[in-house]
């Protein structure tokens, strides 16, 4: 059994290393180049429906509510409904309260950071093919 190379292919180790440290390169520098910011708070507006407005002190409402039926009397399913579909409100609000905003950057360095990324994919993926 001789030596193979990445991924038991005959593709090339080199490549391989190579295009992991450019995509790890890569994608420090994307990810680093993004600010995240969020508007979640008890009267900041999670979401609508219908013109209403909900935020999430009135999600909180019903939690509190299903967590004291619960402790009441815990087969009590619609204090379980009221826990549950309050939890799924809160994480949607705050999923959906994210924002993504770019640093300021030049075109020549998002330029160099792309190839980085998607030449170190390129790389990785191109040394898990067998060469013959």
């Amino acid at each position: 059994m001789g030596f193979s190379g990445a991924g038991g292919s005959n593709g090339g180790t080199g490549r391989f290393f190579l295009g992991l440290i450019m995509m790890i390169g890569g994608g420090y520098l994307f990810l680093n180049s993004i600010h995240v910011g969020n508007s979640f708070g008890m009267g900041s507006i999670m979401f609508g429906m219908g013109g209403f407005n909900m935020t999430g002190g009135m999600v909180l409402v019903p939690f509190i509510f299903g967590v004291a039926m619960i402790f009441y009397n815990s087969n009590n399913w619609l204090g379980w409904i009221l826990v549950g579909s309050s939890l799924v409100m809160l994480t949607f609000g705050v999923i959906a309260g994210i924002h993504f905003h770019f640093q300021r950057m030049t075109a020549f360095t998002l330029l160099m950071i792309l190839a980085l990324l998607l030449g170190g994919i390129g790389l990785f993926l191109s040394s898990l093919r067998n060469f013959e």
